[in-house]
């Protein structure tokens, strides 16, 4: 039989941050304990206490739902509305507002829909976030990265360049899901979800999520497959959905299929495999085809590429009169092929030029807005920017282009200066440069080494 946890000692009846994580910390305990409870008492966990850190956790400046509540009015009346967003849960009453529907441009110029939620679903999502995510934490696996808790960008950049440099990797499939949130399957996902979600009502309120939809021109369209892209639980959701249909099998296809190195990252639904022989890359893909064609999901043809990528890439290309070893992007940087000045292989890790010329437009385009406001108001809001930029991109080897990018914000905001009166133009390009430097850094290495960081980081998942 199944265990359950309906013995499980509930939340105090005085609502307190302590019993409400001390709740929690049981809840982990135990998903851990064993990897196959299904835990069927889970919403006596959502508390007020809960539902104030859900908030707080929010994004304060993010646009309103078609409940037109922001992020700041609904603070002011806190005491009263969270008692009242508590007793609806628990009493079944809380009902789920469809999602305001909005579009963004892609880097291939198409458009991508996201929805924008009411601020109570926001909330009740945020807590069912942060009681599920202590049973999934206990079950990702350590090649999965996006959306978790201590996990990021710089994490899976760092574990794929290790696993290139480390292991026997010669071949390497940069591969991406085609409209992945837009195609999970619902009846998959709430199967997957009852693995370990016993709690009927915490289901009921993930299928209204799934289901409620969104409203475009004034009408309501319900949603039958994909999450709601934008929505607080949806990373959580296609992570579950991966963490069945992909991390899984791989684990279990690197065991009885593979027999040589067989490297994994994946971030979300971008993931790169590295592959030691050819034959078992070639298999793996085919392989990998079918199964996501068995949950309704596909390969992006143009995303998906298998090349030849390693220490031993560049010779052996050379030999076949092929040319230098191909390029791929993870994450924002273009990964390479090299050698460092002792001739030792390494991988040479550059700021991608699309990722590089969408900032860089979307940063002009801010200075025109903000063309006649107080240059210092700007120039905190430059530094903002540059600063941001050089924690992700200033990595060993990528100077060259964070420094580019620092010169060309700054030259595109001394023009910005000079267009707004003639005394602008008084501002030379030494002076202005000399002046901004007392505001703005200049560019530096923020990361070490990806094996540095890589090993910091086991050693601190360890401890």
């Amino acid at each position: 039989m199944t265990k359950r946890n309906t013995l499980e000692n509930t939340a105090g009846r005085t609502q307190c941050r302590g019993t409400a994580l001390i709740g929690l910390h049981g809840v982990r305990r135990r998903a851990r304990k064993d990897k196959k409870e299904c835990f069927t008492a889970l919403l006596h966990h959502i508390t007020i206490d809960l539902l104030e850190q859900s908030f707080r956790k929010l994004e304060r400046k993010a646009a309103s739902g078609i409940d037109k509540m922001t992020w700041s009015k609904y603070e002011e009346n806190l005491i009263k509305l969270l008692p009242e967003l508590l007793e609806k849960v628990h009493s079944g009453k809380y009902r789920a507002l469809p999602a305001r529907r909005v579009y963004i441009m892609k880097e291939d110029g198409r458009k991508r829909a996201l929805g924008i939620l009411a601020i109570e679903d926001k909330i009740v999502q945020q807590a069912v976030r942060t009681i599920m995510n202590q049973i999934y934490e206990t079950d990702f696996v350590n090649f999965s990265y996006g959306f978790r808790e201590g996990r990021s960008q710089k994490d899976a950049l760092d574990a794929l360049h290790v696993g290139i440099t480390r292991r026997k990797i010669n071949w390497v499939l940069d591969a991406d899901i085609q409209g992945f949130f837009d195609n999970i399957n619902h009846e998959w996902l709430m199967k997957f979800i009852q693995k370990r979600i016993g709690d009927k009502r915490i289901q009921r309120m993930i299928s209204k999520w799934l289901k409620t939809g969104h409203i475009e021109n004034g009408k309501r369209v319900k949603q039958e497959v994909g999450t709601p892209q934008g929505s607080v639980i949806s990373p959580l959701l296609s992570n579950i959905f991966l963490h069945y249909v992909f991390d899984l099998w791989i684990n279990q296809w690197r065991k009885t299929v593979a027999k040589g190195d067989v490297i994994v990252v994946r971030f979300a639904d971008d993931f790169v495999v590295g592959f030691q022989h050819l034959s078992e890359a070639q298999r793996f893909v085919k392989d990998l085809e079918e199964r996501l064609k068995k949950f309704g999901l596909n390969l992006h043809p143009e995303k998906t590429r298998l090349i030849e990528f390693g220490r031993y890439a560049e010779e052996r290309r050379r030999e076949h009169n092929e040319g230098k070893p191909e390029t791929f992007t993870f994450l924002g940087l273009t990964h390479s092929c090299s050698k460092n000045s002792k001739g030792y292989f390494v991988i040479r890790r550059k700021t991608s030029r699309k990722k590089f010329k969408k900032k860089l437009r979307e940063v002009k385009m801010e200075l025109k807005r903000r063309m006649h406001e107080k240059i210092s108001e700007t120039a905190l809001w430059v530094r903002s920017v540059i600063v941001g930029h050089c924690n992700y991109y200033a990595v060993p080897g990528n100077m060259k282009a964070v420094k580019e990018f620092y010169t060309q914000v700054i030259r595109a905001w001394l023009r910005i200066i000079r267009k707004r009166s003639q005394k602008g133009r008084n501002f030379t390009w030494e002076r202005f440069r000399r002046k901004i430097e007392e505001v703005i850094p200049r560019p530096r290495l923020k990361q070490t080494y990806p094996n540095v960081r890589f090993d910091a980081a086991l050693k601190v998942r360890a401890g």
